[in-house]
């Protein structure tokens, strides 16, 4: 387990929410604290940890308010498995689609991942060495001292075995095997030598571009093929057919591949590491991290909400798509290649505009798993300028950045930045509400010329003002069929 998440506190994880994410406080305080509790639950005894359920979080709020950047950010803070996915991209067994179980397969394979990847991290030292020996191997053939020990040690005792079945050997004969051992001895050092050359050279990166031949052998693990009852996917079924084709014809076969050392040091070291690390072991880890650890954020669940003033058609789909969900945030057991993975204890977050249906839309029984409701607030004037300036991630830091690897420096000044916010709040207002990513083409709108002609700008400092904000956006502020400009 993360030991940095084991002190995360609720306060901490809401303020590395905040490097990110604008405003939204009642949401970022339910996750942090649903975050705290998971480790809070594992630090009590058995029979009281398998009492508690995870309280799961419906967030409701406008698109673009920072519902799936919550999401985003919690998934790389938590260091547990987490998994986002699309309610709309599930659908009731029997209809064309992927079964709802397959989220909790996606997860458990995103928790084995992780958790080799944690594990190949600690061998890495020791992969590294393998690694360096084994591009000696592949550039000085015949020089691994090893090797040439184990070959002079066979010789050793085949001659031993010849002294003791009475071979006599004459003198002449004696002297002659003897120059030739000082002959060996003398050529594996003069190897030995060279050998220390090439690891410095290796090392020093002078090689890199040298060619050699690698053997990449196929993966290891015996092929896995299995077919789940309700599932269409189409790449699941192919990737089943190819691996009982593997086994029939007997496995896939090592290829021998030109490559340079650079891209040979990266295939070697993947699979040293491959080798060395216990699958077993992360199999089981990874299953356990899953069921303790494990969140799913499900997002677009008002789009398998029934709207309470219409019946019949597609709404159908759309309660059994809750219907099948339920079972899973309520508790079972999901087959997966890894193992049958409990469900019980993993916390579902579940996201959705709620524009056109409500969250009294949904069946009673799915509402009822999911106790805790937070409301996000719609983004004003205010709080697009606070986004285009405060996060780590503003869009007028990543705008200069990307312009800068041209030469060109762009600065915005406040007055073109509130300019932009207010901007962005009145078409809003006036149109569809999409939240911040109206910013997104406010910003490309706002600096098209500047994109297209970069390369020919090069060592300019372009300042942003209010009278280049109103001259790139005037049409939008002149015509009142908003909509034609900004989408």
């Amino acid at each position: 387990m993360n030991e940095e998440l084991k002190e995360l506190t609720p306060k901490q994880t809401v303020a590395e929410l905040d490097k990110y994410i604008i405003g939204q406080n009642k949401a970022k305080r339910a996750v942090a604290i649903a975050l705290r509790n998971r480790m809070r639950r594992l630090k009590l005894p058995e029979e009281i940890r398998d009492e508690i359920a995870p309280k799961n979080i419906l967030m409701i709020g406008p698109t673009g308010v920072g519902k799936t950047e919550i999401a985003r950010r919690l998934a790389k803070l938590s260091g547990a498995p987490f998994l986002k996915v699309e309610a709309t991209k599930y659908t009731e067994v029997g209809y064309v689609g992927r079964d709802v179980e397959s989220m909790i397969r996606d997860l458990m394979a995103v928790g084995y991942t992780m958790v080799k990847s944690e594990m190949q991290e600690k061998l890495k030292e020791q992969a590294e060495k393998n690694t360096e020996e084994s591009l000696l191997d592949l550039l000085l053939p015949g020089s691994n001292k090893k090797k040439s020990a184990a070959s002079a040690a066979a010789v050793s005792a085949k001659e031993s075995s010849n002294a003791s079945a009475g071979t006599q050997i004459a003198l002449p004969g004696m002297s002659n095997s003897v120059s030739a051992e000082e002959d060996k001895a003398q050529n594996e050092n003069d190897m030995s030598g060279t050998r220390e050359k090439f690891r410095v050279m290796l090392r020093e990166g002078k090689l890199e571009d040298k060619m050699v031949e690698v053997t990449i052998a196929p993966s290891m693990g015996a092929p896995t093929f299995e077919f789940f009852a309700g599932g269409s996917n189409m790449e699941d079924i192919e990737s089943a057919m190819s691996n009982i084709s593997n086994l029939i014809m007997g496995g896939a076969k090592s290829k021998r591949k030109n490559v340079s050392v650079k891209e040979a040091r990266e295939i070697i070291m993947a699979e040293q590491l491959d080798r060395m690390v216990d699958h077993d072991k992360v199999t089981d880890e990874a299953k356990q991290r899953v069921e303790q650890m494990g969140i799913i954020f499900i997002d677009e669940i008002d789009k398998v909400a029934s709207r309470s003033d219409r019946g019949g058609g597609p709404d159908v789909s759309r309660e059994g798509v809750q219907r099948d969900i339920l079972p899973i945030v309520e508790g079972s057991k999901v087959s997966t290649k890894y193992g049958v993975v409990d469900t019980r204890h993993i916390l579902f977050i579940a996201a959705g505009a709620f524009s056109v249906s409500k969250p009294s839309d949904l069946i009673p029984e799915f509402q009822g798993r999911f106790p805790l409701r937070v409301e996000l607030e719609a983004l004003h004037a205010e709080d697009f300028k606070r986004i285009l300036l405060e996060p780590k991630n503003a869009l007028t830091k990543q705008y200069a950045e990307l312009l800068e690897t041209e030469g060109v420096k762009i600065e915005f000044l406040d007055e073109a930045i509130d300019r932009m916010s207010f901007l962005a709040a009145d078409v809003n207002s006036k149109n569809e509400n999409i939240g911040a990513r109206r910013l997104h083409t406010i910003m490309e709108m706002l600096l098209e010329d500047i994109s297209f002609n970069a390369s020919e700008m090069s060592g300019e400092t372009v300042k942003i003002d209010v009278s280049y904000v109103d001259e790139r956006l005037k049409d939008i502020v002149q015509d009142q069929d908003l909509s034609r400009y900004i989408l």
